[in-house]
């Protein structure tokens, strides 16, 4: 494969991640609206470069001044409003969900769009109010300024009566977990096609190799793995990966390894490597999985605490992850046999036991003692094992003795312990001598 269709192969995937960056920056898409509405207002004044004067309606400046300032004195306050009423959300879901969920609900679109609708019709009205009074418009120019000027009082009503309508959601639960639910189904869904990111799941190496360690301390964003490609011709060797999207980068962890017949630790070629992995202060949603997980179970985990006592919330999220599980054994199958594009790098799969542990870890533990929640957590077991996936089955199957043992210790009435018992019995059971000795599933 040649090198540009390598980089190809990764350009999606790399505009998507910088793109949702940019989406979890409140103030990019009101400067663009700003920018342009700036432009629109300018613009209105070409009309009078047009030889249609006397076929448009005369609209006297006064008229377009009231409606102009209208909209400039009360798109301030309305901005002022929005901006209040969106920190407000963002505080609840940050404390209703989890801090982890904030750049989710942050970056939702309508509230944004509402935002830079709301203040780039404040923008418009203030320069084309200075145009006006200084006698930039003739008459087209007026008449075109004036249908502007409706058009955008069409589309701020509009956009608030649907922002209004949102605002009153967004910092609900129950849409911050349909919005991380979201996201960990999109990082499920291009990770079950691409588990190894395009790389081989091993290399044949003589040994470790010389190790690449990061100069900065975070987790793991992204891989560029087109790059290290490219490096990995140019030295003619392998690069082993070992630190996949998610983990925590420290000086004494190394990203990857390095083999190579002739390759020297020249510090450039190092750093080169290093620089293909995106290190940041906080795990992102796009290209980590598990990170979608965790969020989840610490939904579900703050929902089982003293201070809220909200089970309900807790069997939610459980159903949740069980989509998402059938969701993962679904894609990953009908993906069928991985094409390697990046013969050079090796990449390890992402861990089925790490995601059950992400999963259902915290939710075992701190549901333990609502006999629901720890009915639910065995039915959902149950389910992931009727799926015939040989790894999720052994692991739905671990996962239901540990919720199990928790649910004994913590639950009192023996009664509710015997409960317990006859639904884990049910997915216990049907781990077979045959699953025991590794035997495959048809």
């Amino acid at each position: 494969m040649s090198q540009a269709s390598r980089i190809s192969l990764t350009l999606r995937s790399r505009v998507r991640f910088y793109l949702n960056r940019i989406r979890e920056h409140l103030w990019v898409k009101p400067l663009v609206i700003c920018l342009l509405s700036i432009i629109v207002a300018f613009l209105a004044a070409l009309a009078d470069r047009f030889d249609f004067g006397q076929s448009v309606p005369d609209i006297s400046a006064k008229s377009i001044e009231t409606l102009l300032s209208i909209v400039s004195t009360s798109m301030l306050v309305i901005a002022v409003f929005a901006v209040g009423a969106m920190l407000s959300a963002y505080a609840s879901a940050s404390s209703a969900a989890t801090p982890r969920s904030f750049f989710l609900v942050i970056a939702d679109d309508v509230s944004q769009n509402s935002l830079s609708v709301f203040i780039g019709a404040f923008i418009f009205s203030i320069i084309g109010l200075v145009a006006l009074l200084n006698g930039i418009y003739d008459k087209p120019g007026r008449f075109v300024l004036f249908l502007i000027t409706m058009i955008v009082f069409a589309m701020v009503i509009f956009t608030f009566v649907r922002w209004v309508d949102r605002i009153a959601r967004l910092g609900r639960l129950g849409t911050t977990v349909d919005k991380v639910e979201a996201a960990a189904r999109d990082a499920l869904t291009i990770r079950a096609r691409f588990p190894t990111f395009g790389a081989a799941k091993e290399v044949k190496t003589d040994g470790q190799g010389v190790a690449v360690y990061s100069k900065e301390v975070g987790y793991v964003q992204r891989i560029d793995v087109a790059r290290l490609q490219i490096l990995a011709e140019q030295f003619e060797g392998n690069i082993v990966v070992c630190a996949l999207p998610g983990t925590f980068s420290a000086p004494d962890q190394p990203l990857a390894y390095v083999e190579a017949p002739n390759f020297s630790e020249a510090e450039t070629v190092l750093d080169d490597i290093g620089g293909a992995f995106m290190i940041g202060g906080e795990r992102t949603f796009d290209e980590d999985p598990r990170f979608g997980l965790v969020v989840l179970s610490e939904i579900a985990s703050r929902a089982l605490s003293p201070a809220v006592n909200d089970p309900g919330t807790a069997i939610d999220v459980i159903g949740t992850l069980v989509r998402l599980f059938v969701l993962w054994t679904r894609s990953y199958d009908a993906a069928g046999e991985h094409s390697v594009e990046f013969d050079r790098v090796a990449i390890p799969e992402i861990s089925l036991d790490d995601m059950f542990d992400d999963a259902f870890n915290a939710i075992s533990r701190d549901g333990a003692s609502a006999l629901e929640v720890a009915i639910r957590l065995q039915k959902a077991f149950h389910s992931l094992v009727s799926l015939e996936h040989k790894q999720m089955r052994q692991a739905a199957i671990a996962h239901a003795r540990l919720a199990l043992r928790y649910a004994e210790l913590a639950l009192k009435l023996p009664e509710e312990i015997e409960a317990v018992r006859r639904v884990a019995e049910h997915t216990i059971q049907m781990e077979t001598d045959d699953d025991k000795q590794g035997a495959p599933f048809d």
